[in-house]
């Protein structure tokens, strides 16, 4: 399935690029989300005639980004749980508990712009982690689990 990208898509391809995807992924993801139209001449034609339109917004978004990332880029989240021994947790601190805690601080930030890679936390302890607010602009945060009085 051919398809005309609108916005910037994570290893895809960028505005106004044609590329070639899985009807599944194209049907189902890209159509519905609007990052994509069918690759018609008709709208190939309308997307070069929006194109600057496409991109400006395309730049504020990034620049909305760029400035949530300065905002959160070195903040010091600290949030508490149940610990045994070994500081060995009861559970686990995952993206929904560190979205509370910038909650709790009034930084507003989706659980699903939260990246942990390696899995959810399970000891006390020190974590980076990195937190993807656009296609290309990140932020790291540092998380510290401590022991639950």
């Amino acid at each position: 399935m051919n398809v005309i990208l609108l916005e910037s898509v994570e290893n895809l391809g960028g505005i106004g690029d044609l590329v070639k995807v899985k009807p599944g992924y194209g049907r189902n993801f890209l159509l519905p989300q609007g990052k994509a139209a069918l690759a018609t001449s008709k709208n190939m034609e309308q997307i070069e005639a929006r194109r600057a339109e496409l991109e400006q917004a395309a730049a504020e978004e990034r620049a909305k980004a760029e400035a949530r990332a300065k905002s959160i880029n070195g903040v010091e989240l600290v949030i508490p749980a149940n610990a045994g021994s070994e500081d060995k947790l009861f559970g686990s601190v995952g993206p929904i508990d560190i979205a509370d805690a910038f909650a709790a601080i009034q930084v507003e930030v989706e659980r699903s712009e939260i990246r942990m890679p390696d899995g959810p936390i399970h000891q006390l302890g020190e974590y980076q982690i990195g937190v993807h607010l656009h296609g290309d602009v990140n932020a790291e945060v540092t998380v510290r689990v401590v022991a639950a009085e």
